[in-house]
C-alpha cells in the first residue's frame, strides 16, 4: 500500500517560516513583501487572507521568535532543580544560540532599529524585554534574592550586552562572560541584606536614626 506524504505546510506557515529567514537575515523593512511571497511559493492574495497586511506578518514573525525564545528558556531551565543554576541556565542558553549558525543577533533588536515609535515592531519588542525582564525578576525570587527586581535589571543588561558582543564581535564566547558576571551579580545580591519598607521598626538593638 503506498505511504501518503506528510500535508504540505499550509500557505501560512510557509509565509511565516519565508518571513522568519528573510526578515531575520536582512531586515523586516528591506525586504519586500512580493520576496517573501514569491520565497513561499504561495499566490500574492494567500498573504493578504491570512495576514492582512505586511505589518501584520512581520508582528507574526516577531511573535513567532518570542514564542521560540521562550521555549528555548523553558528548556534550559527545566535541567536544573537548584535555583541558583537555573537562573544562570539563561546565559547557557545563550551560548548556544550563538553558537548556532547564522546567528545575526537580536531579532527584536534588528526589527526595532528599522522601526518607528509605537509601531507593531515596537510593540512586539516591548512585549518580548518585559518577557525577558520579568523571567529573570522571577528566576532570582526563586533563588532567594532579597531585592529580585533589581538584580533581574542588571542581569538584562548583561543578557543585551552578550547578545551585541556576540554579533558585533564574532565571539560566541560572550555569553559564557556574561554568565560569569551574572554569578558574581547573583552571589552579591543573596549576600546584601534585605531591603526595608518605609517605615518599618528598627531590629532590636539597633541604633535609632536622629
Amino acid at each position: 500500500m503506498a505511504v501518503r506524504n506528510a500535508a504540505r505546510p499550509s500557505a501560512r506557515e510557509r509565509l511565516l517560516a519565508s518571513a522568519n529567514e528573510l526578515f531575520y537575515e536582512e531586515g523586516v523593512h528591506t525586504v519586500g513583501i512580493d520576496r517573501v511571497i514569491e520565497h513561499a511559493g504561495v499566490a500574492k492574495g494567500s498573504l493578504y487572507n491570512t495576514f492582512g497586511s505586511k505589518d501584520e506578518l512581520i508582528r507574526a514573525y516577531l511573535e513567532s521568535r518570542h514564542a521560540g525564545m521562550e521555549q528555548r528558556f523553558g528548556r534550559a531551565v527545566e535541567r536544573y532543580d537548584r535555583p541558583r543554576d537555573r537562573l544562570l541556565s539563561i546565559f547557557e542558553a545563550q551560548a548556544e544560540l550563538f553558537s548556532e549558525p547564522g546567528y545575526r543577533g537580536c531579532a527584536f533588536t534588528r526589527a526595532s532599529a528599522e522601526s518607528h515609535p509605537g509601531d507593531l515592531v515596537e510593540q512586539a519588542a516591548g512585549r518580548y524585554r518585559a518577557w525577558v525582564r520579568s523571567l529573570f525578576t522571577r528566576l532570582a525570587a526563586e533563588a532567594g534574592v532579597p531585592d529580585a527586581p533589581g538584580l533581574a535589571r542588571l542581569l538584562h543588561m548583561l543578557y543585551d550586552g552578550s547578545g551585541l558582543s556576540a554579533r558585533m564581535d564574532h565571539d560566541p564566547s560572550a555569553a559564557a562572560a556574561a554568565g560569569v558576571a551574572a554569578a558574581a551579580l547573583l552571589d552579591a545580591a543573596l549576600a546584601a541584606p534585605a531591603p526595608h519598607a518605609e517605615g518599618a521598626p528598627h531590629a532590636e538593638g539597633a541604633p535609632a536614626r536622629n
